[in-house]
């Protein structure tokens, strides 16, 4: 009530056509890779990989015997699709009751786009783990991916005891420095083999700041700092040419140092004949401010439909998103870990 019942029972209230989100942070990571998502086009997707040097490499000259010998040099690296879902259910006598004259905002529209959204964020939790979550189901994530195999021993079927070259470079570093980017660097490239974005929390991505010497803020990396805005500090950070990306769901103390061609969200289409009115969900909507999902694209998500239930008045129905994230050269990644300062 704004004002007393002199003028409350003479006027009437105005809603704001749009919903402000005070609850969903920054998602980075995920919506980055779920835009440029590639197909599953099998129930598994394979990955040939070479994991040793062939030994039948031999000098000579004149009638010298040459090498006959055979090396097997390559493997199948194996992954299979996982599904996770948010549900979208709507009392029926609430439509009817939104459905008037005096509606600003479409009830169902709003509900399909808020819970798209927080499917999106889920996922971007995911995306950092394990993939251990529910029993496995979860969709695998950085820790699994980028990891040395001292607590994901296995990583597209395949045991990185027996295949080292699997190993990503897995690094504790409490105190932060730009000798310790450059080792992880050094570390994971070759040539033109490079890393090319790196992805922390706010905090370390705070403390990478405080690294760069005034004069490097003001005069060197001016022209290729992405929405330099001098002395405030920066909105985008730069590495040896590696944009440093903050996410709020990154682990904390975490700094992910990555080859994105090597890293990929493959996923699988959901539209099935048994799912009449399915449909693929768009994330971004003007109809919501206050995050940041109106910057991105279609993250591959889809709509069943409504289902009707049996003995309510009521609906329910899912938006599903099928595949995994995948790399098919671990080796190229890298982490630090523990980041506490500098």
């Amino acid at each position: 009530m704004a004002f007393d019942n002199v003028v409350d029972t003479l006027t009437l209230e105005e809603i704001v056509p749009r919903v402000v989100d005070t609850v969903l942070r920054a998602n980075t990571f995920a919506t980055k890779m779920l835009s440029k998502t590639k197909r599953f086009d099998a129930a598994t997707q394979d990955f040939p990989i070479k994991f040793q040097v062939g030994t039948a490499i031999k000098s000579f000259i004149g009638f010298d015997d040459l090498p006959t010998s055979f090396t097997d040099t390559r493997v199948l690296m194996k992954f299979n699709p996982r599904f996770v879902t948010a549900n979208v259910a709507l009392a029926g006598t609430d439509l009817v009751a939104n459905n008037t004259m005096r509606k600003r905002l479409d009830l169902t529209k709003v509900e399909m786009i808020s819970r798209a959204q927080d499917l999106a964020d889920g996922i971007g939790t995911m995306l950092y783990g394990a993939g251990t979550g529910n029993n496995n189901k979860d969709f695998l994530g950085l820790q699994a991916l980028v990891n040395d195999g001292s607590t994901v021993s296995t990583i597209g079927g395949l045991s990185r005891s027996t295949y080292p070259t699997l190993a990503s470079t897995v690094t504790a570093a409490p105190a932060l420095s730009l000798a310790v980017l450059r080792t992880l660097f050094n570390n994971i490239s070759d040539a033109t083999v490079v890393p090319n974005r790196c992805y922390t929390d706010y905090p370390t991505w705070a403390l990478y700041e405080q690294l760069l010497q005034p004069q490097e803020k003001i005069f060197k990396e001016v022209n290729i700092v992405p929405n330099y805005k001098g002395y405030e500090g920066f909105s985008g950070l730069m590495f040896a040419g590696l944009e440093i990306v903050p996410d709020r769901k990154c682990t904390t103390g975490y700094l992910y140092m990555l080859n994105d061609n090597y890293l990929d969200f493959y996923g699988l289409d959901v539209e099935l004949d048994a799912f009449e009115g399915a449909r693929k969900v768009e994330v971004a909507s003007k109809l919501f401010t206050g995050n940041s999902y109106n910057e991105v694209s279609n993250l591959g998500f889809y709509w069943t439909g409504f289902i009707k239930t049996n003995n309510q008045f009521a609906f329910n129905s899912f938006i599903v998103l099928g595949g995994n994230l995948i790399t098919d050269n671990p080796r190229r990644h890298g982490v630090l870990t523990g980041v506490t300062g500098i």
